[in-house]
């Protein structure tokens, strides 16, 4: 099959979105099915494009939106319908419940997958683990006059700011995964934001809810996702739904802070979080991102190797901080004990130790007094480059990267890429090609941090193009 190209993908995309716009004046249920088939189409759409087509756009995000979308049983009537974020439906004697609802993306055809599979009934409850738009992208599809929607009550709050700032979040977002769209949707049900809550819980506070046989305990987990965290217990099967309260690995060193760019979380909170969790003592653990856990004893040890990892670092972080060290020094020097070792996929100790120290003293790090103004140090680069001269500052970049000192030379790049003009230019981006490249070899033999490998490739597919343009 011949693949399509960005321009007829694009083409595509405004006549589906024309098509629903021009139907969003319909109501009741044909609108919906309307609405259902068109993003399903965006999301064909979508997958097209990260597989590869002529303007050759892939990374390491195409594996997320490939995903297959189907649904299995997890549990007694319990049933996961996989995809970028996984939506959960439990089964009462009378109703539906939701927990999270998918990227609106492919929200469509997890609708689909769950109604072949899965006799319909009364949705009562969409209960949402956190504000995020891999969580709650489906809720506008799924949400009937009746249904009430259960969240933390931070929700709103994350939301808001979330919405506020969603240009600039949103092309961060897009750098790291660019299945996104181009631009952010302007029909409303494919926005971001708009979800009003119906019941709220707070912080290590529970709200119980019994429905047609089933009982379900809500429970306010603020931590490694935001605020606005929550995870779904239901006591009776020992069943903990946990959102991304671990990541999309479990166990693993958690994403305690993102690198995306959102408001702090707190670091002693999710510990508490942590320890309420290891009380309930589950015996399965359904995240919204993966397979779900079933070995028993991994359980047990995950939750406590990963509790006591945080502790850790949070308190040798407190205590570097009191002895005087810098937070380059703590970096560099705070690492996990044999014992307590976990896999850095997806949250990397080194930027656990940079948020928390930034946590309890901010931005001003005490060393530097060009920090007060607004004037960059990016501001002088172009002096350094006059200064050195590009090809000198590049031949000690070349030297850097010999001695296997990639960062050291990232600095370095940084500073003589501020003449894009200079006769060395070429020379520099392919310096900075190669930098890449070698941290990019290093992240994925290394930490294999998700984030990193993100950024790295998002960085070498920029590089790339710049010289196949130059």
């Amino acid at each position: 099959m011949k693949k399509l190209s960005k321009k007829h993908l694009l083409i595509g995309v405004v006549l589906v979105l024309a098509g629903l716009a021009a139907l969003l004046a319909s109501s009741g249920e044909f609108k919906r099915q309307v609405s259902i088939a068109a993003v399903d189409r965006i999301s064909d759409m979508a997958a097209e494009r990260m597989s590869g087509g002529e303007d050759g756009v892939t990374s390491v995000a195409a594996e997320f939106i490939n995903i297959p979308i189907e649904v299995r049983e997890i549990g007694p009537d319990i049933y996961q319908a996989t995809g970028v974020g996984n939506t959960h439906l439990i089964v009462t004697e009378t109703s539906h419940i939701l927990f999270d609802t998918g990227l609106s993306l492919q929200v469509a055809k997890q609708i689909k997958a769950f109604e072949a599979a899965v006799p319909e009934k009364p949705l009562t409850h969409i209960i949402l683990s956190h504000s995020h738009a891999d969580h709650i992208g489906g809720v506008k599809f799924w949400q009937r006059p009746d249904t009430q929607i259960v969240t933390h009550v931070d929700f709103q709050e994350e939301q808001r700011y979330l919405t506020e700032l969603n240009d600039y979040f949103y092309g961060r977002n897009r750098l790291l995964f660019p299945f996104m769209p181009e631009e952010p949707p302007t029909l409303e049900l494919l926005q971001y934001g708009g979800i009003r809550s119906d019941l709220t819980v707070h912080d290590f506070e529970t709200l119980r809810i019994e429905e047609g046989g089933r009982v379900l305990e809500i429970i306010g987990t603020p931590g490694a996702e935001g605020a606005d965290n929550l995870v779904l217990w239901m006591p009776k099967e020992k069943i903990l739904f946990s959102g991304d309260t671990f990541g999309p690995i479990f166990p693993q060193f958690p994403n305690v802070f993102t690198m995306r760019g959102e408001k702090v979380r707190k670091p002693v909170e999710y510990i508490k979080s942590l320890d309420l969790i290891i009380g309930l003592d589950p015996d399965v653990i359904v995240p919204s991102h993966r397979e779900p856990v079933t070995d028993k004893q991994a359980i047990r040890t995950g939750l406590r190797k990963m509790r006591d990892a945080v502790a850790y670092v949070h308190d040798a972080t407190v205590a570097g901080m009191n002895a005087g060290k810098t937070l380059g020094e703590l970096m560099a020097s705070i690492s996990l004990p044999p014992e307590l070792a976990l896999s850095e996929e997806h949250g990397k100790v080194a930027w656990a130790v940079k948020s928390i120290w930034e946590y309890y003293a901010t931005w001003f790090h005490f060393d530097k007094t060009t920090e007060l103004y607004a004037v960059p140090d990016t501001a002088v680069y172009q002096d350094l480059v006059t200064l050195g001269g590009q090809a000198e500052i590049n031949a000690r970049i070349a030297r850097y990267l010999d001695d296997g000192k990639p960062v050291h030379a990232m600095h370095l790049i940084e500073i003589a890429k501020a003449d894009e003009s200079g006769p060395a230019w070429r020379q520099t981006q392919e310096l900075h090609k190669r930098a890449l490249e070698t941290l990019l070899a290093a992240a994925k033999d290394g930490s294999r941090n998700s984030y990193e490998i993100y950024w790295l490739t998002a960085q070498l597919r920029l590089v790339e193009a710049a010289l196949a343009s130059d």
